[in-house]
This record gives C-alpha cells, sequence and structure tokens, in this order.
C-alpha cells in the first residue's frame, strides 16, 4: 500500500531556533501539541504529524492493512518538503514515541536526536498489551466490539475524558484544567471526524510489530523520559528500550503516569530543553574550534571545554527539584532518576529504577 504524505499541523514557525517534530499517540490528534508541547519547540520551527489512520491522515480505504515501509516513506516524505530535508529532533509520545523509533531506523539521515515520553518498541509491550489491541484480534466480534467502545468514548465530552483519565497518576495534576480540557476537546473532535477502523488499521500495524531486536543499530542521541506510574505502557519495558539503545539518556519521573507534559510539564521542558541544548553544543564545538585554529585565547578555550561538560538542569524560581537531570555528551545510556516536589507523597521508591533489570 502507498500512504499519502500526513498534513503538518505548524506548532511553531520561528525559523531561528531549530526544528522539531512532533508525534502524539494512539487516539490522539496533532492538535494536543498546541496544549503541551515542549517550551523548546516553541522557540524552533515546529510540525506536529498525525498518525497514520488519524485525521486528517485517513488510509485509501476503511481499515486496509498499514506497512512500515508505508508509514517511513510518507514520513520523511513529508519532512523533506517540509524542512527541507534537513534532519529534525522528533519527540514521539507513546505510539508516536514507537512510529519515531521507526522513522529513525529507516530515515536516520532525516533524524538528528529522538525524544521519548511514556514510549514502546514493541508493539504488545511484550506480552502486557492494551486491551484494544487484544479485542481486535478476536475473528468476527472484536471488530465490531472495538467500534461500539470507540464511538461510545468519544460520542461526549465527559466520556471522553473520563476515560482517559488512568494516563494521569495522581488525578489533582493539571489534568483537570480548563487548559487540559480544551486540549482534549480539540482531540476530540478530530477523533470524530475520522474512522474507526483506520484507527483499528493502526492498532493492528502496532500490535504486529517489534523494534526491539534493530534497536542497536540506532546511533543517534535519545532521551527517554519514564513516568514510574505509568498506567498504559509498563515502565519496565520503557527501561529495557533505553538499555538497548547505544546512546539513551533516561530519567525517571516519580508519581508520574503517562504523560509526563501533562503531569510535570515544567520539569518535562526543562529536561527536554537541557538535552537538546547538550546536543547543540557537540555540534556547535567542533566548528568553533576549526574556526578558532591554534592561535585560540586561552580563556575561550577553557570556555568552550566548559561547555562540552554534562549539561545542569537550572532551578527557577519556586520550583525545588530533588535531583538534576544531567546530559553528558557522549556514549552510553545515563538513568537519572528525577523527584518531582509537586507530589511527595509518591508510592514509588527506590525500586523505581530497578524495573527494567
Amino acid at each position: 500500500m502507498t500512504l499519502t504524505l500526513p498534513a503538518a499541523e505548524w506548532i511553531s514557525h520561528k525559523h531561528d531556533g531549530q526544528n522539531f517534530v512532533l508525534l502524539h499517540g494512539m487516539v490522539m490528534a496533532p492538535a494536543f501539541w498546541h496544549a503541551y508541547a515542549p517550551e523548546i519547540t516553541l522557540h524552533g520551527r515546529t510540525a506536529a504529524y498525525p498518525l497514520p489512520g488519524h485525521h486528517p491522515w485517513s488510509l485509501e480505504a476503511p481499515g486496509e492493512p498499514i506497512a512500515r515501509a508505508s508509514v517511513t516513506e510518507a514520513l520523511a516524505a513529508a519532512i523533506r518538503r517540509d524542512f527541507g530535508g534537513r534532519p529534525v529532533t522528533l519527540i514521539g509520545h507513546s505510539t508516536g514515541g514507537f512510529v519515531s523509533l521507526l522513522l529513525a531506523l529507516d530515515h536516520p539521515e532525516l533524524v538528528r536526536s529522538v525524544i521519548l515520553m511514556g514510549a514502546f518498541a514493541c508493539g504488545r509491550f511484550e506480552g502486557q498489551e492494551r486491551l484494544a489491541a487484544r479485542l481486535l484480534r478476536l475473528p468476527h466480534m472484536g471488530p465490531y466490539l472495538f467500534r461500539q467502545f470507540f464511538r461510545r468514548w468519544i460520542s461526549t465530552s465527559e466520556q471522553f475524558r473520563w476515560g482517559s483519565v488512568e494516563c494521569v497518576y495522581d488525578k489533582s495534576c493539571p489534568w483537570e484544567d480548563d487548559h487540559a480540557r480544551a486540549a482534549m476537546e480539540k482531540v476530540r473532535e478530530n477523533l470524530l471526524r475520522g474512522r474507526s477502523e483506520d484507527i483499528a488499521a493502526c492498532i493492528r500495524f502496532m500490535s504486529g510489530t517489534s523494534l526491539l531486536t534493530d534497536l542497536q543499530l540506532l546511533r543517534m542521541p535519545v532521551l527517554n523520559l519514564v513516568g514510574a506510574n505509568d498506567a498504559i505502557v509498563p515502565p519496565a519495558h520503557q527501561l529495557h528500550v533505553s538499555k538497548l539503545l547505544p546512546q539513551a539518556q533516561t530519567v525517571i519521573l516519580r508519581a508520574c503516569g503517562h504523560l509526563p507534559m501533562v503531569e510535570h510539564k515544567m520539569q518535562t521542558d526543562r529536561i527536554v530543553e537541557s538535552f537538546v541544548h547538550a546536543r547543540q553544543t557537540r555540534f556547535i564545538l567542533p566548528s568553533l574550534r576549526k574556526a578558532g585554529g591554534t592561535h585560540m585565547p586561552t580563556h575561550l578555550d577553557r570556555l568552550l571545554n566548559a561547555l562540552a561538560n554534562p549539561m545542569e538542569q537550572i532551578k527557577a524560581g519556586g520550583v525545588q527539584p530533588a535531583q538534576n537531570a544531567k546530559f553528558p555528551i557522549g556514549l552510553g545510556e545515563v538513568p537519572n532518576e528525577h523527584h518531582s516536589c509537586h507530589h511527595p507523597y509518591s508510592s514509588t521508591d527506590r525500586r523505581s529504577a530497578e524495573l527494567g533489570s
């Protein structure tokens, strides 16, 4: 099959920053990122694409099977169209993270780095897949029940938000404010304009695909944000993904579920910004040293060496991060456990760091 190219929903059009592509999760929409895109993406050129089968990226025939090559070729063509073929930083949430890894594997020339949030690399979560995927494998009755459940879920704003509440760990987080309600209503409106058969096709594609044996081939930097209390994608699987990636840097967010950009937006913004700036420093330093030649002043050389050291999260007024997230420029996994001051009563203990063992 051949997919049409996905339309870009522009989150930011500024040309003096970096290029970013945002990919949302299953049964979500690009509109979600208008409310929850990481702050640094608002200072660059940032486009959000839908997942295949999600409005407005419909399939040619309702529910037709989706192939990996079709997805990555279409997304690669969209990036070339919208960014002139220049490499981008992919930011993917959940299934969007899964598709980000697919794209990075198939078209590494278009990917500068990858940022994962609540993501996975095996559609069945290594044996812990979700009800919808299991339901769709039941002959005859399964697809029918899926359509009924899906249509009922998106039928009203209240039903949609109630059905999404398990995504967050602390139900008192900003998920229930007017900002979140408006964002989720835009998502629901997009889902109403799509076809449940196309959503089902995307779920089948995801659940039938595993990247676990391919992850060792990825050589670009990857930041993996893991909610220690994620009820959607098992944290153990997310940490397993980090172990398989040659250049993964992992941050575990305590008292956090499946939506770190909602539940801990300020911390997530800082962590993403630190990672992006650290990667930017790595690319800038060689060109600066080359430009300076052999007669570079000693004080400038010291400054450049300092910039190459681990980037450290900066404390902002009114926020007390219990542990700074550091992103060294180099190889290998660097797990960091980030403790949020907003949720001191977390049920998670030090065992969260051992979930992937």
